[in-house]
């Protein structure tokens, strides 16, 4: 049995207090389960499980917000949810989750996705809500108390990255991410969400126009006096949901779906939890080695622009030609909603490659512990 992706939506991705900070993450994720069954024309009674992504499960995001979000789209009763927490890679483990499972026959027919209100679940809303995930045994272990910007920093002075070089690779990220918005690359992918005032948001809020390296020189770190993190070269807060609906093949076939990708590796890898974010170089070398292919096989790289140096590090270690990586911009001018953000990723690199023909694309990204996914994904050509 195989499996196969049928069909990906996203929502747009809002700004922190912009024009989706009004909707519960709930209900945010119930407008793309609802979206992506209308696409693909099946019934939801249909779907066996719904395998969500999510990182802050506290508050409005806690209480498995995947059946949440089932009972809230109006789905049966009979549709389960699970809910999943591998930090920023969360939905990306969705989707890897979803495809074993219709591989090993357990489902014909499962949802993976994922969704982050950051507006109203802020990051810290988990400590406010008492204790610490950095046990005593932990600080003993590592003398550390791990921190992502710190972690960029410790990667932009390992990879002797330059204050001038991040920015102009972020400059770089909101002048990819306005001309794919410009030349409506990403609308097909988006469902637009009607607000109850009646204003449309259809349009990824975060991008900057005519960002430079020398508006961005502007900016005061945030970490490290002497460094180079700021917040124009960190992904931005963000609040979005997105899924993807996998099958097995049969059922594709009695359905009348059309695949349009499948999962041909999919990998998980630790590394340094106290830098942090160099994980997706080691995870992208097991996908790599594991699936045969090499770096020229594969036509387009997603690496989760969770900072700058994050994709920077990654790149001068793997070899990818900069044309091929996050050629639609990302996290830094697009956002990063972070338990829905492997999904976003891999909705759009879906789109592009089906766009321009490439028949293998390669996604990473760097999660909380030092983690990374690296999921390949292969083009069905019809």
């Amino acid at each position: 049995m195989g499996a196969v992706i049928v069909e990906a939506v996203r929502t747009p991705v809002g700004k922190r207090g912009g024009g989706l900070s009004g909707i519960h993450p709930v209900d945010l994720s119930a407008l793309v389960l609802q979206e992506l069954v209308a696409r693909a024309g099946i019934a939801p009674e249909l779907i066996e499980d719904v395998i969500w992504g999510c990182v802050g499960q506290v508050g409005e995001q806690t209480h498995d917000i995947a059946r949440n979000a089932v009972l809230a789209a109006g789905w049966p009763e009979s549709v389960p949810g699970v809910t999943v927490d591998r930090q920023c890679g969360s939905s990306q483990q969705s989707l890897n989750f979803a495809v074993a499972s219709v591989l090993a026959g357990h489902y014909e027919a499962v949802v993976a996705g994922g969704v982050e209100s950051m507006s109203r679940v802020p990051m810290t809303a988990s400590v406010a809500a008492g204790g610490s995930p950095i046990s005593p045994k932990f600080t003993e272990r590592y003398n550390a108390a791990p921190n992502q910007g710190v972690g960029a920093e410790i990667m932009a002075e390992k990879w002797a990255l330059t204050r001038a070089e991040v920015d102009a690779f972020s400059a770089r990220s909101h002048e990819r991410a306005a001309a794919a918005q410009d030349a409506g690359l990403f609308d097909a992918q988006i469902v637009p969400i009607t607000l109850p005032d009646g204003t449309v948001i259809s349009k990824d809020e975060g991008i900057r126009r005519g960002t430079t390296v020398e508006k961005l020189a502007g900016l005061k770190t945030v970490f490290k006096e002497d460094g180079v993190i700021h917040a124009g070269n960190a992904s931005q807060i963000s609040d979005g949901a997105a899924a993807l609906l996998i099958v097995s093949d049969e059922f594709a076939q009695k359905h009348g779906l059309t695949p349009i990708a499948r999962v041909h590796t999919a990998v998980v890898a630790g590394a340094d939890p106290v830098m942090m974010l160099g994980a997706p170089i080691p995870a992208t070398e097991k996908a790599l080695e594991r699936s045969g292919l090499s770096v020229d096989d594969i036509g387009v790289f997603e690496v989760n622009e969770a900072f700058a140096p994050v994709p920077m590090a990654w790149q001068k270690e793997i070899g990818a030609p900069e044309d091929k990586l996050n050629p639609n911009g990302g996290a830094i001018a697009l956002g990063h909603p972070l338990g829905g953000s492997g999904a976003r990723i891999l909705t759009d690199m879906i789109f592009h490659m089906r766009r321009n023909d490439i028949r293998y694309g390669l996604q990473t990204m760097c999660e909380g512990g030092g983690q990374a996914n690296a999921t390949i994904l292969e083009l069905v050509r019809s």
